[in-house]
């Protein structure tokens, strides 16, 4: 008889073959932890209703991302709740209600069962917390020493009321630039969480959904030209994302970063900048001057957004520049890194 996956305790080449062990393992961890209605019939594909998404909105998003770090388990979430909020906030940045999710496992030959589960069942509660569903999903195990313990791809679905639009190509010069909180919390947890630093601080990841969040902020400010999630590259990326798309220049000031201490020490040892470490529940905006106060003071009333604050402006032009007005009052170019910095942070 072919063991299930309760009697084993590591994942084996069975368990990706299509016979009963796969079955097993389907059933025993993903089926048993998501639990959703379009899951459970165990069909090969999702069956969504159209009536429900037209209600919501005028334009459908769709978005896909691969997750894979080390380690898998760190102070504040784990590959799997990284993959859902990663997705979720990439729905949400482009003023899109999420919905549904997919989810697919690539799964290495070995990887402890107990592992997995954790993994599974963070994913389910970062559902859950969201309010999204995970429809519909894949397992593939790959050879021992062909892998890296575990790879999870997500794609997601969500609905644009009609009326948002928010895009990077949007940005005007005037606006005000506007972060939702602590830079590069995400990064340094990492670095710490490899032992890669000899420190004593704790630090933890921002891994969190930010959609709750986006939804007051477009309530409080329908008009918001763009926004992304800082994600691989930090708020740098993105704010020379914003400039090159919109044919505007961007100005940082530097005395109005918010980093944390215990982040900024880990700067300083590495000769780092935290604008371009990444975190995975921080978010950038770029709004009218008009409205960015008010909505920095709504933003500071939600839990993902408490050090919400103005960090720049939009320039006209010359176009794709991104520079910071230092604390001694000078400018320096804020300019990408070139080649890896931070290996595998999400």
């Amino acid at each position: 008889m072919t063991p299930t996956i309760t009697d084993q305790t590591r994942i084996t080449m069975a368990h990706g073959a299509g016979g009963r062990a796969m079955r097993s393992l389907i059933e025993s961890v993903f089926i048993e932890a998501f639990g959703s209605t379009e899951l459970a019939r165990m069909e090969d594909q999702a069956r969504l209703d159209m009536a429900r998404l037209a209600a919501q909105g005028d334009r459908l998003a769709f978005t896909t991302d691969s997750y894979v770090i080390d380690p898998l388990e760190f102070p504040g979430g784990n590959v799997g709740t990284l993959a859902v909020n990663g997705t979720l906030n990439d729905l949400a940045v482009g003023g899109a209600r999420p919905l549904y999710l997919s989810c697919a496992f690539i799964i290495e030959e070995g990887l402890e069962v107990a592992l997995l589960r954790r993994v599974v069942h963070a994913m389910r509660d970062a559902a859950q917390e969201a309010g999204v569903s995970i429809v519909t999903g894949d397992t593939k195990v790959v050879p021992h020493g062909k892998g890296d313990k575990l790879f999870i791809n997500t794609s997601g679905i969500g609905v644009i009321p009609k009326g948002i639009e928010v895009a990077a190509s949007r940005c005007q010069p005037g606006d005000r630039i506007i972060v939702s909180g602590t830079l590069g919390d995400h990064g340094a947890a990492i670095l710490q969480a490899r032992g890669d630093l000899a420190l004593d601080a704790e630090l933890r990841s921002d891994c969190r959904s930010l959609h709750g969040l986006i939804e007051l902020m477009l309530d409080q400010c329908p008009e918001i030209r763009a926004m992304r999630d800082a994600t691989r590259g930090g708020v740098a990326a993105i704010l020379h994302e914003f400039a090159e798309a919109s044919g505007c220049a961007v100005r940082l000031f530097e005395d109005q970063l918010p980093v944390k201490p215990e982040v900024r020490g880990v700067c300083e040892i590495l000769g780092l900048d935290a604008l371009h470490f990444a975190n995975e529940g921080k978010l950038v905006a770029v709004v009218p001057a008009a409205q960015a106060d008010g909505l920095v003071a709504r933003m500071q009333q939600h839990p993902a957004g408490l050090d919400a604050c103005i960090i720049g402006e939009i320039l006209d032009g010359p176009g794709g520049r991104v520079q910071v007005r230092t604390l001694m009052g000078g400018e320096r170019l804020l300019d990408l890194p070139v080649g890896e910095m931070l290996p595998r942070i999400c």
